[in-house]
């Protein structure tokens, strides 16, 4: 039997992908979890223009990932943390903290997207990269300073 997959299906295929299938297991495991209805017509008709939407929203997704990207090249973020007397942070500046710091600055990041090796311990300037959808890239310069203890948190 010839059917539309309306998921990814492990081992069968991927959403909006015409298949041909075994009717035991279309009735049986595909049509109970609406994974799958039948390939006719009408529905044929339905996949084609699911497939233009699919392919336009893509389009968008990708030209606000290229927007957004090249907005971000070379930003610099300052993030200001508690230091000691010989500036010793008192924390660690984590991809938390840069993703909080970016929001603060009108940034939509999540801090899966910051690649971080490791928190940084030490005042100073370091590079990140920020990575979107697309496989696209952004690097951005993280600056840590210092603040003494006295300062306020709110720059």
């Amino acid at each position: 039997m010839k059917v539309i997959l309306l998921q990814n299906v492990d081992g069968l295929g991927k959403k909006f992908e015409v298949k041909e299938v075994k009717d035991g297991y279309v009735r049986n495991f595909l049509f109970p979890k609406n994974l799958a209805k039948p390939a006719t017509k009408e529905a044929l008709e339905w996949l084609s223009i699911q497939k233009e939407i699919e392919t336009k929203k893509s389009e968008d997704d990708l030209k606000k990932s290229q927007e957004m990207a090249s907005t971000l090249d070379g930003l610099e973020v300052i993030i200001s943390v508690r230091v000691g007397d010989q500036n010793q942070l008192f924390e660690s500046v984590n991809a938390q903290k840069i993703s909080e710091k970016m929001k603060e600055m009108g940034y939509d990041i999540e801090k899966n997207q910051i690649q971080l090796k490791e928190p940084i311990k030490e005042l100073g300037e370091y590079k990140c990269m920020i990575s979107f959808p697309h496989k696209l890239e952004s690097e951005i310069t993280v600056i840590v300073a210092g603040k003494e203890n006295g300062e306020e948190d709110g720059e």
